[in-house]
């Protein structure tokens, strides 16, 4: 065989990826604009579900008609495309980790096979776990957060200067005296300026997603962390020496990608800090799986193991069978 038959030869595999490839990306991209399409057309029932934890707030907070306002003709349209396309992402996102798996699956073995595919399974159930925590628990705490600040210092004004003493009131009952407001109307005519919240549609819409795609993305924290233990990138030992590192990162990605409130940010951190320590105990469940494959084929002895791990990673039956074979 010439030189030149060899390039060819190896050259015709390449194309066949580079078309697979092809044909894998415009089924993708297909389903994405389906999605985006289906989630343009429920656009203003998506919004009001996104815009329902500050409608809650802002009720609660005493205002009986919650409205929102866009100040630029085409302002409205661009928060629909804005949340078609996240939509759009979400629903097509079965199809595109199925046209990802098409393609990689031919290049795998038996066993990579099933070590990669429940990743895949898992991967949108923790996003959709983590958008779902942060939409109904996350986002209502920083929107009475911000909302509840801006009512607060008036709030106390209000006490500095209008409670007056009154011993002969009752404020509570069964109380003796204590402060008591004014009864009188509030006067009209006084002097300053009224401080009003005139929520924009698309910046409240933009601190929403933004909650929803940085929790959505932290779950994904477990999976990450388990393939790279699958692929030998990374071992229990060293997420368990990593520690005090990892606390640092969590604690600047929490600060850069939530609202400027300690309360966000400490939420993030221990939800993701928690995943974290979640992802030592599937690594090491990995390593421990992989070491009784070994052990089977006779490539250790019942003593030794592929990884350096700390007889605490041991479940309690391996653990007594450890110190048995030890005795």
């Amino acid at each position: 065989m010439s030189a030149q038959d060899e390039i060819e030869d190896s050259a015709a595999p390449l194309l066949e990826h580079l078309t697979e490839l092809r044909s894998r990306l415009i089924y993708s991209v297909m389903a994405f604009l389906v999605g985006m399409i289906i989630c343009f057309s429920f656009g203003g029932a998506l919004l009001d579900f996104l815009l329902g934890p500050i409608e809650r707030t802002m009720r609660s907070l005493g205002n009986p008609n919650p409205v929102m306002q866009y100040t630029a003709p085409q302002e409205y349209f661009f928060t629909l495309i804005r949340i078609s396309v996240v939509g759009g992402l979400a629903l097509s996102f079965p199809v595109i980790a199925y046209q990802l798996w098409r393609f990689v699956a031919p290049g795998l073995y038996r066993n990579e096979k099933n070590a990669f595919l429940p990743f895949i399974i898992a991967s949108p159930v923790l996003f959709l776990i983590g958008a779902a925590f942060a939409h109904y628990i996350v986002v209502p705490l920083a929107m009475a957060f911000f909302l509840g600040f801006a009512d607060l210092p008036s709030f106390v004004q209000a006490i500095a200067a209008e409670a007056v003493p009154n011993p002969g009131s009752a404020l509570l009952p069964g109380a003796g005296g204590g402060l008591s407001l004014p009864s009188v109307a509030p006067d009209l005519s006084q002097q300053g300026v009224d401080i009003v919240f005139n929520g924009k549609v698309n910046e409240t819409l933009d601190i929403t997603l933004k909650m929803i795609v940085a929790f959505g993305v932290c779950f994904q924290l477990p999976v990450l962390l388990t393939l790279m233990g699958s692929a030998g990138l990374a071992s229990s030992r060293g997420l368990r020496g990593t520690r005090k590192y990892a606390v640092v990162g969590i604690l600047i990605v929490a600060a850069l990608v939530t609202p400027p409130d300690v309360t966000t940010q400490l939420i993030l951190f221990v939800v993701v800090y928690g995943l974290y320590e979640i992802s030592i105990h599937l690594v090491a469940a990995v390593e421990r799986k992989k070491d009784r494959a070994a052990r089977a084929e006779g490539i250790i002895g019942e003593n030794e193991s592929l990884f350096d791990i700390d007889e605490d990673d041991l479940s309690d039956g391996e653990a007594a069978a450890d110190q048995g074979t030890k005795g």
